[in-house]
């Protein structure tokens, strides 16, 4: 097992890795929508928020050495899924032909009282 740290994507905000890569399989923890360089809150628009925790899962991802395309899974965490159209926009023009599988669910809060979190599974061909 091997922790994955990258200064492109923002710190942990409790006691875990930022990615985990176990043979093949990378696990990303979820990510929220702070700016690496600031460790701040992007914006408080959904589709700022969702562009925002994918770049900071395609950062680790990179830091693993895979790419977008190695991405198979998704969880996108939602405190509104009234906001869904509006994310799943973003997120659709972020990966384009690519479709990892995914699913999306609303929940009450999300750490740092963000709007949106998303985690990933990639695999090394």
């Amino acid at each position: 097992m091997k922790n994955i740290q990258t200064e492109h994507a923002p710190k942990a905000v409790g006691p875990y890795s930022q990615g985990v890569l176990i043979k093949d399989t990378l696990y990303v923890s979820g990510q929220i929508p702070f700016n690496p360089k600031t460790n701040a809150l992007i914006s408080n628009d959904i589709k700022d928020q969702t562009k925002q925790s994918l770049d900071n899962i395609l950062a680790i991802v990179e830091e693993a050495g895979l790419k977008k395309e190695n991405i198979v899974r998704c969880t996108v965490f939602m405190t509104n899924l009234s906001d869904f159209s509006q994310m799943n926009e973003v997120y659709s023009s972020f990966f384009g032909e690519h479709k990892p599988a995914r699913a999306a669910v609303e929940v009450r809060r999300l750490p740092k009282d963000v709007m949106v979190e998303i985690d990933a599974i990639a695999v090394k061909p």
